[in-house]
């Protein structure tokens, strides 16, 4: 998910969506630990990904505050 897609969704589907990407991420770390982890490159892509999310609505909030 690039950083356009995600200042097109509004504040609550970001949420949901950091949700979602918080239990797959999880669910990663749980495989890795079996070691039934196929592409550890996704946990890299879902962090970066959360990341993104936070920081959009970071910059949001402080808008909002100003």
């Amino acid at each position: 998910m690039n950083v356009k897609e995600i200042r097109d969704m509004s504040n609550e589907e970001l949420n949901k969506q950091v949700e979602a990407l918080k239990n797959e991420l999880y669910g990663l770390r749980f495989a890795q630990a079996t070691g039934s982890l196929e592409n550890p490159a996704r946990m890299k892509e879902c962090r970066k990904t959360i990341a993104r999310i936070k920081t959009v609505l970071t910059e949001r909030a402080n808008e909002i505050a100003k």
